[in-house]
């Protein structure tokens, strides 16, 4: 990757479970005028639609957000001593929290975060509040105790997605995608409007809201003319600009079409969007702005909104380019059913990328990498893009380093050099693998409803990306390619990833609770299914010392296979559509926690005082004008994510609260 300053402050600050780190943005500087236009353009058409993202997680996001951003504005400004420092200081991590998951549900675990403060502080700071006079409902005397319910009452809103199978997957999130309605109102609806075995299906329902009004359905599409429109036509002022900027003929075009998307909302020209931004493949600046992941739909069928601009690492790319160049070969060997692979593999273009802004559902937290379009038949016509983000996996490593966690839940001496020797360059091999070819991999059986596996679709997705990229680290076609030099690499990957699917990945859950995160079902369905099935042999070994359990892995080779027998098996369930052996494997492997050994993990992670989870602030980029002429973009890397927040809540705010 470019040179990155290892003196760079990385990490920022730490509060209840989550650290706020920077990252670096290398090579921009030595780009031309028209370049940083361009990514200055792109980075505010970026942070434009975070207000549609704190809606789409819950009605009332923006109201509660907005309330709590006057009250600390007017109260640090105004210098007031009205409670307590402690309890100022807990009312403050709770809307530090608010930013960090763009609403009020936790980023992970999608439940309610309950205040560490009280009801009395809340009356207290909510009389200062002298803001706009919101609507709220009758039923409650004042705003102020409409907001005390939402955060304190721990029945209201309780969780944003569930993944609750038992029930009405919509009555129980609160999710803003669907309201006054129910399920099986919504899979009927959106089943009548699919054509059978149409080739080439729209995503439904992928950018809209659907409600029942009065006794009929209304769906409000998200558009300049709809549902969000202040926003989107911010959004489409942005891209105007950078479409008068763009690099190329092929990225204009993709720009221009996006524009047109979002005027009209007509999802066959985001599919027509789609096509065009899979084939430029030239320019050095790229993005990624719209609806997009379908993680936050409880039914997997609407998308959240999110954006990244970015552009290309040059010397990491060299790597990435030789994965999707032998694309085919890895398809050809894949330990699959020859039916569900691809004959011919499409378009796979990889690179690996420095991040300029995140925006929407990608910040705070952000992917490592990314594969586009969705759509299996974009995918298999037109083929994908896939990305490992350099400068953001540079940042979680900088940002870890003396943690003291490898030394906590690794006994072997060995294995910890190992991790630190190889483990950077292994997880963004992993990285590579899963994004550029494990989720373009394989095709439908001819029938196979794309939607067939439901709320499962995500996990069982997940897991076959990763499965791939499992299955492909230990091949000797990864030496024969020049891409490490000895299978340590894979080895290490092997080591983190099933001590992380096995034990390290439940600090992110609370005791007690199943596993509800689409990856992390992932990655506990993975090394679960492979530790049952590789008993016998004591393919992977769960031991105690001095009271701690650790992991081992005893026969990397026959782990392999283990991972291509459940690769093959993920992959018929997608390509059949096998909902009911799909859900079984989930609910089987995937969701339950033991509970000694989940307690055990907690209490060994806390003594090390490590938030288990990361977030960034962005850099800014200042435009130099002679006149009304932009002659240069200053990269500024800000440092104080409140004030960053506090910022972005004044000069991007462009929807109005309930």
């Amino acid at each position: 990757m470019n040179t990155q300053n290892s003196n760079f402050k990385f990490l920022l600050e730490q509060f209840d479970d989550i650290k706020i780190m920077r990252y670096q943005v290398p090579g921009f500087e030595q780009m031309s005028l028209e370049q940083k236009k361009l990514i200055y353009f792109l980075t505010q058409a970026t942070l434009s639609g975070r207000d549609i993202t704190f809606d789409q997680h819950y009605k009332y996001n923006l109201l509660i957000r907005k309330v709590l951003e006057n009250i600390y504005t007017n109260y640090t400004e105004q210098k007031m001593n009205l409670v307590s420092e402690n309890e100022f200081t807990q009312f403050s991590n709770y809307l530090k929290k608010v930013w960090f998951s763009n609403g009020i549900h936790h980023h992970n675990s999608t439940d309610k975060f309950p205040p560490n403060f009280s009801k009395k502080t809340w009356r207290i700071l909510s009389e200062q509040y002298t803001g706009k006079s919101y609507r709220y409902p009758k039923n409650f005397d004042s705003l102020s105790l409409f907001i005390e319910d939402i955060i304190f009452n721990p029945q209201t809103a309780a969780k944003r997605v569930s993944q609750d199978s038992t029930g009405d997957l919509i009555k129980a999130s609160a999710v803003n995608f669907y309201e006054n309605i129910e399920q099986k109102e919504v899979e009927d609806y959106y089943h009548q409007q699919k054509k059978e075995n149409d080739p080439c299906p729209v995503s439904y329902g992928l950018n809209s809201k659907l409600s029942k009004q009065n006794g009929k359905i209304i769906e409000q599409t998200y558009s300049t003319k709809g549902l969000y429109a202040p926003a989107i036509k911010e959004i489409v002022f942005w891209l105007r600009k950078a479409s008068q900027v763009a690099e190329n003929n092929n990225q204009k075009k993709a720009i221009d079409l996006l524009i047109r998307y979002y005027e009209t909302g007509d999802l066959h020209i985001w599919d027509e969007y789609n096509i065009a931004w899979v084939n430029d493949l030239d320019s050095l600046i790229d993005f990624v702005n719209g609806f997009i992941e379908d993680y936050g739909d409880p039914l997997g069928m609407k998308a959240t909104w999110e954006s990244i601009t970015n552009f290309k690492d040059l010397e990491a790319t060299k790597r990435t380019s030789i994965i999707s160049e032998n694309a085919q070969w890895f398809e050809n060997h894949s330990p699959i059913d020859n039916r569900y692979r691809k004959p011919v593999v499409k378009g796979v273009s990889a690179k690996a990328i420095n991040v300029a802004m995140l925006g929407g559902d990608c910040f705070p937290t952000t992917p490592i990498g990314i594969n586009l379009p969705n759509a299996d038949w974009v995918r298999r016509d037109y083929g994908s893009k896939s990305v490992t983000i350099e400068n953001i996996t540079y940042a979680y490593d900088q940002a870890s380093k003396a943690s003291g966690f490898l030394e906590e839940f690794v006994l072997d001496k060995d294995e910890i050099s190992l991790t630190r020797k190889y483990g950077s360059i292994a997880s963004n091999l992993h990285t590579d693998l899963h994004e550029c070819l494990g989720h373009g991999s394989g095709q439908l059986a001819e029938g196979t409803n794309p939607e067939a596996l439901k709320n499962y679709a995500s996990p069982l997705e997940e897991a076959r990306a990763d499965l791939f990229a499992l299955y492909f680290l230990m091949d000797d076609k990864m030496q024969d390619l020049g891409l490490f030099e000895n299978k340590n690499v894979a080895k290490a990957e092997y080591n983190s990833y099933i001590r992380n699917g096995l034990m390290s990945q439940l600090v992110r859950v609370k005791l007690g609770n199943p596993i509800e995160q689409a990856h992390m079902r992932n990655r506990q369905l993975v090394a679960a299914w492979c530790f049952e099935k590789g008993k016998t042999e004591n393919v992977i070994e769960k031991f105690q010392k001095d009271g701690k359990t650790y992991v081992k892995i005893n026969n990397y080779d026959k782990l392999r296979l283990l991972f291509g027998k459940l690769l093959k098996e993920v992959q018929r369930i997608k390509s059949e559509g096998d909902y009911e052996t799909g859900k079984a494997l989930i609910e089987d492997y995937a969701v339950k926690v033991n509970y000694d050994l989940h307690k055990e993990v907690l209490e060994r992670f806390e003594k090390l005082n490590i938030a288990p989870y990361g977030g960034f602030i962005n850099p800014s980029y200042i435009p130099i004008y002679e006149g009304e002429t932009i002659v240069d973009v200053e990269l500024v890397y800000e440092e104080d994510y409140c004030l960053q927040m506090i910022k972005y809540g004044n000069k991007y705010s462009f929807l109005d609260a309930e």
